[in-house]
């Protein structure tokens, strides 16, 4: 049986229903977070001096843009977390296991849920920051901002970091057998390509267009290993068995 995009999309769909019913994701993981990650940056944007030194006012800048991919990395993670045990927890896993559906179309759909409103909400949340940037800002700042190094680097890194959070999310998921666990575990882990991104931000690495590109190209090929690992190392006879 080949791989099926109508399965997968119907993973896609059951989750994006659930997400509507679960209160802690539509309170908290789209609403509360996200607000938090556009009122802090936009604060600490208004409260930069703008005669300053240029290295600092794109510390400065760095260190807000930064907010703007955590959003990314934890949003997808927090949802990629529950994907697997939460329906354990819930007795709704095995159904949908002992369907003929592919383990790769049950992933890949879990996978879509976390990954497109995950990426949406850090792209709105991205273009309000820059409205409020042209808007309200000084002019000097809002032109700092407005580099293209920096839109570069929030444009191309947030699917990349949200999928690698995604993959880390849903890995931990299969593995552990508590909720709470597996979102704590799935925050810490989806951190990381964040590292590489601050350098960038604060410009201990300098940015450029091939560096953005170089390093997003290595995200990449990590995410799709990412993808083939948890593929790999799922088990649906253990999830089954141990959902009983």
């Amino acid at each position: 049986m080949s791989f099926s995009w109508t399965r997968a999309g119907a993973i896609l769909q059951k989750e994006l229903r659930d997400y509507r019913r679960n209160r802690f994701v539509v309170v908290f993981a789209m609403s509360v977070l996200p607000l938090v990650f556009v009122i802090v940056p936009t604060v600490q944007l208004f409260s930069i001096n703008v005669t300053t030194t240029s290295s600092k006012l794109n510390d400065r800048i760095g260190i807000s843009l930064l907010y703007m991919l955590i959003l990314p990395a934890l949003i997808p993670s927090v949802l990629a977390a529950y994907s697997v045990v939460g329906e354990r927890e819930q007795g709704t896993l095995e159904p949908v296991l002992t369907t003929p559906m592919h383990s790769e179309e049950f992933l890949v759909g879990k996978a879509l849920a976390a990954f497109v409103p995950a990426v949406l909400v850090a792209y709105v949340i991205f273009g309000v920051f820059l409205g409020a940037a042209a808007i309200f800002a000084h002019p000097v700042v809002a032109s700092a901002v407005f580099q293209r190094d920096h839109l570069l680097i929030q444009l191309l890194f947030t699917p990349l970091v949200a999928g690698w959070s995604i993959w880390v999310g849903i890995g931990v998921s299969t593995r552990v057998n508590d909720v709470r666990a597996a979102q704590q575990i799935s925050s810490f882990a989806s951190l990381p390509p964040l590292v590489i991104v601050a350098l960038m931000s604060f410009n201990v690495i300098r940015p450029s267009i091939a560096l953005a590109l170089g390093l997003a190209a290595v995200l990449l090929v990590i995410d799709a290993v990412a993808w083939r690992v948890v593929a790999a190392m799922f088990d649906r006879e253990r999830l089954v068995t141990a959902g009983r």
